[in-house]
């Protein structure tokens, strides 16, 4: 019966030779006296036989292995990867504790805005990372085909009409998932990852015009001195004139006075910008005006006058005559001379500002008011800003009391300030006009001030303290003025400042900043972990050639003999019909491609139609027909 078989034309052939040159018996089941029926061949035998075993007759040629997937290349680009994204988040923590990092505030680019700098560089710097990995990807996609012949028996559509890189990323998912070519599903996960690393790229950096300061200096051009011309009146009156003008007009407080406190005045070093502030320690003069009101108050009619009587609680008392026929509405200002120190200048004495006011509109008698002030300052070391912008005075800080000798704390004032409103009778008619209109300039302003509320002058009479904020407020700010020319002299020095500018910086954005390097340590990580698995299952495929080119694919299968099951018209239902219940490998000794019939008859059948498996599985092969370089594969295989 095994006669009738080896007999048959078309299956004649020779015990399979072993490779080491021992004969081989062919098996059939023990027990079986009738004849086992073989299948027909469907296609030619093959000739892989004749191919001289690769090394014999010429040197064997090297493994094929593409530059960009090798170990040590990813392991390079992961590093990379790697130390890109903890660079990003050292960049991000110094941004974000350095308030950004120094730009030039000129773009040196001038045909190139600042945002796209910004976005384009970022972008440019990870485009070639991400150009990898897809790279990487496609041959990994492309590889696989070949890797899964490697391990042999295989079905066409695991194998030969697989072809990964034809589809598009998703069917590749789907695909990969469902044959468990894990390393290609990860591989296009990290492909799809990097798609997003361009648009985190692109809106990493920003540049904002934000305040920065750095250690700079100052010039201080005054210093603590009593004014030589302050009995002329001048800088007095010109402060009245600011106060009133700051009532009529909403000014706020001049440059180098910031509410009770005076500065002495310093400027930048030249070529500073004028949008940002400067912070020093300078001199400071601190005025307080100490103003109370009446503990009691009478008003008496007199000969066609009203006589006020005020009492306040310091034991000071003192009159002030209103004249029925100067109007419903007066105001004046008097020195407190009861309750001066004795043989005090009138100057420096205690005053008292007086207020009436008679509603013509009804009966009523007329409304008077009395605020009594006793000026006192102080000069202390301040810390203090500027705005460079318009010279306004920001919060000053005490930080320690002046003590260097001076004519303002020491002699002749001794720490005495002038009350500003009383001054003492002067030959100089120009100085005495000026007294007199400092003398009714100020109490006319804290009455201006008061008819400008909501309600009115009434509106304020009805507030207990009414007429205490607004004279305390007015003539604080007057004092204030008039102490910057009279308690300040000329001076030129140096000190330190701390310069705040809104310069441009560029800072990292912290969302974009953590996500890309989050992403880039990620794929980095994983990337490197793929490739390594990816280069321990290439150890069984041996290329010798780039797998793509239509020559390639000839070399592997011309030999085969399954080629001939395919037309040239045929679509790829029709090839996945015609290679239906083949199975596919890479020959070890050769590196072709070998089909082989699926068995498909009683498993006691131990003979493959298309050869033996231990062989070439060539349906055809004969001992005589072996050479003695095809009895040697790629790699020793041990027989037994």
């Amino acid at each position: 019966m095994l006669r009738l078989i080896l007999n048959h034309p078309r299956l004649q052939c020779d015990a399979p030779t072993h490779p080491l040159g021992r004969p081989r018996t062919l098996v059939m089941d023990e027990g079986t006296q009738h004849e086992v029926a073989p299948r027909p061949l469907r296609f030619r035998n093959s000739t892989i036989h004749e191919i001289p075993t690769p090394g014999t007759q010429s040197n064997r040629p090297p493994r094929y292995e593409p530059f960009i997937i090798r170990t040590w290349f990813v392991a390079l680009a992961a590093a990379c990867m790697i130390g890109l994204g903890i660079t990003i988040e050292v960049a991000l923590h110094i941004s974000s504790t350095q308030n950004g990092f120094h730009v030039p505030e000129k773009n040196v680019f001038s045909f190139a805005s600042t945002q796209f700098l910004t976005s384009f560089f970022p972008t440019l710097l990870v485009v070639p990372l991400a150009y990898f990995w897809t790279i990487t990807d496609w041959m990994l996609r492309w590889y696989q085909p070949y890797i899964t012949l490697a391990e042999g028996n295989v079905p066409a559509s695991r194998s030969i009409l697989l072809d990964y890189i034809a589809l598009n990323r998703i069917a590749v998912l789907f695909y990969s998932f469902k044959y468990k070519h894990y390393l290609v599903y990860v591989s296009t996960l990290v492909a799809f990852t990097v798609a997003l690393l361009q648009p985190l790229a692109g809106s990493l950096l920003q540049v904002q015009q934000v305040p920065h300061t750095v250690v700079s200096t100052a010039i201080s051009t005054r210093a603590i001195a009593l004014s030589p011309d302050v009995s002329q009146l001048d800088a007095f009156l010109a402060s009245v004139g600011y106060a009133d003008a700051a009532v009529y007009s909403g000014l706020g407080d001049p440059p180098y006075v910031h509410g009770a406190w005076t500065a002495a005045s310093f400027e930048p070093e030249p070529g500073v910008p004028f949008n940002g502030s400067l912070a020093v320690n300078t001199t400071g003069l601190q005025t307080e005006v100490n103003c109370i009101n009446t503990e009691s108050l009478g008003l008496t009619s007199s000969g066609g006058n009203y006589i006020a009587q005020a009492a306040f609680p310091n034991t000071c008392s003192a009159n002030f005559t209103f004249g029925i026929a100067d109007g419903n509405q007066q105001y004046g200002v008097t020195n407190a001379s009861s309750c001066a120190l004795e043989g005090q200048d009138i100057a420096f004495q205690p005053i008292i500002f007086w207020y009436y006011f008679q509603d013509m509109a009804t009966t009523d008698d007329p409304q008077v008011s009395a605020i009594f002030c006793q000026p006192s300052m102080k000069v202390f070391i301040i810390q203090t800003t500027m705005n460079l912008n318009n010279g306004t005075l920001g919060d000053c800080t005490a930080l320690q009391n002046f003590t260097e000798p001076n004519n303002v704390t020491g002699d002749p004032l001794n720490g005495q300030v002038f009350n500003g409103v009383v001054f003492d009778a002067s030959s100089n008619v120009y100085v005495a006009a000026r007294a007199i209109a400092i003398n009714s300039g100020l109490p006319g302003t804290v009455y201006k001030y008061a008819s400008q509320q909501p309600g009115g002058i009434q509106s304020v009479f009805n507030d207990s303290y009414g007429w205490l904020n607004a004279t305390s407020n007015i003539y604080t700010q007057y004092l204030a003025v008039a102490a910057q020319a009279n308690y300040f002299g000329q001076a030129n020095t140096t000190i330190p400042a701390l310069l705040t500018t809104d310069v441009p910086r560029l800072f990292v954005e912290t969302l974009p900043a953590h996500l890309l390097s989050s992403l880039m340590i990620l794929i980095g990580i994983t990337g490197l972990i793929v490739h390594a698995l990816h280069a321990r299952s290439r150890r069984k495929l041996w290329l010798t050639s780039p797998p793509g080119s239509i020559a390639s694919i000839v070399s592997l299968t011309s030999r085969s003999g399954f080629g001939e099951l395919l037309l040239p018209y045929d679509d790829e239902s029709r090839m996945r019909s015609r290679l239906s219940g083949l199975k596919f490998r890479l020959d070890q000794r050769t590196g072709a491609i070998v089909a082989e019939q699926d068995s498909g008859f009683d498993a006691s059948d131990k003979v493959s139609l298309l050869g033996h498996e231990e062989v070439y599985r060539s349906s055809m092969l004969r001992t005589d027909s072996l050479s003695g370089s095809s009895r040697y594969s790629f790699k020793t295989k041990d027989w037994p």
